[in-house]
């Protein structure tokens, strides 16, 4: 456990050994994690400079302020019943029930603070805070990319109990000072995440093994070299942790395009232009139980017949939308309930040209592109 008196010496001591993955290691991280951005997300590119500049933010926050330092690690090894089972209560309330608030916090609240930035994330794309959403999502970067860093999530966070003292910085900012440039991703494809506290524990206790890993490397390396600032030890530290380091940096990167990707989804999908997203493509014209099909026939030349279907009950909005996301006709605005819905449209009231149709719901948006071609 890590004790936090505020605004104390030790607090701010920790802080500058608790670096993870160092200012290097986290602006690749977050830079990497736009190669997994599909073309769905081509319109975030242009935040990628900003990301990564304040990819850091939150560990330069930790002197002086007494309640970011918990939030970049986990003890969880000080659970008794993650040593006994493997895992730990996932609600802040049930964990802070079972242990106390003093003990849950001096053991690191990493995994809630992801989940909490995460909320904060998507909460900005809803109501098109762009700006705020930028600086949460740069925050999410690095927490994330903290649960991927094994000394992050253990109590032995720098070696002290099994004698490999330094071991933290020695890994993360001294070896990776020299072979960074061997990490290399291509990005991976994306999937909207489900329950996104579940998928933050789990890559938790995905990554906790590699800590006996680093641990072992480090034995290894200083019976190569004792004189840990010498290239000899720090080629072989990388020499039995370098495959595993680039797996671990590669996850990281396409967790945080991952969850990226989930809060921007499930806040609507909306445009930084102001306008709406929109696809032809099927598999993204169903999300979270909505369906909205193809607008039949399309071209159309006269009525044109728009089906969908609600797996429960919700509002429900349809318009006709142009190209700059302007509602030209409302046809539907009512309270529905589940199962097939279809709406027959009669366009004569339109130009010929390209227009779109809109489903809302409570909780989201879909957008079909239709064609208007009459003689």
């Amino acid at each position: 456990m890590r004790k936090y008196t505020l605004l104390t010496a030790g607090v701010i001591a920790l802080s500058l050994i608790l670096i993870s993955w160092g200012n290097q290691g986290h602006k690749i991280i977050s830079a990497y994690a736009f190669l997994s951005f599909n073309e769905e997300m081509s319109q975030f590119n242009d935040w990628k400079s900003f990301l990564v500049d304040h990819a850091s933010d939150p560990d330069y926050r930790r002197s002086n302020d007494p309640y970011e330092g918990p939030k970049h690690y986990l003890d969880i090894d000080n659970y008794p019943e993650f040593v006994s089972d493997g895992k730990i209560a996932q609600s802040w309330f049930d964990v802070v029930a079972l242990h106390n608030y003093d003990f849950v916090i001096g053991n690191g609240t990493l995994p809630w603070a992801t989940v909490a930035t995460y909320d904060s994330l998507k909460t900005c794309f809803e109501r098109r805070d762009w700006a705020k959403a930028k600086v949460f999502a740069a925050d999410l970067g690095h927490y994330v990319a903290d649960g991927f860093m094994p000394m992050h999530i253990t109590n032995n966070y720098d070696g002290k109990l099994t004698g490999n003292d330094g071991i933290h910085s020695l890994y993360e900012t001294s070896m990776l000072s020299v072979y960074a440039a061997q990490i290399d991703y291509e990005g991976d494809s994306l999937d909207v995440v489900d329950n996104v506290s579940d998928y933050v524990f789990n890559y938790i206790y995905r990554n906790y093994p590699y800590v006996d890993s680093v641990l072992t490397a480090d034995d290894y390396a200083r019976s190569v070299s004792s004189v840990t600032t010498s290239s000899a030890y720090k080629a072989a530290l990388w020499e039995k942790t370098g495959k595993f380091t680039v797996l671990l940096f590669e996850e990281a990167s396409h967790s945080i395009a991952e969850l990226f990707y989930t809060a921007w989804v499930k806040a609507g999908r909306p445009l930084i232009s102001g306008g709406f997203y929109y696809n032809d493509v099927t598999s993204v014209s169903a999300l979270g139980g909505v369906e909205l099909d193809h607008v039949f026939p399309n071209p159309a030349s006269s009525n044109a017949e728009i089906r969908y279907s609600l797996d429960k009950p919700t509002r429900v909005k349809l318009d006709i939308i142009d190209t700059l996301g302007r509602t030209l006709i409302t046809l539907a605005d009512f309270d529905a309930q589940p199962g097939k819905h279809s709406c027959r449209w009669g366009n004569e009231s339109l130009a010929n040209g390209s227009y779109f149709v809109r489903l809302k719901t409570d909780e989201l948006q879909l957008v079909r592109r239709m064609i208007l071609t009459r003689e």
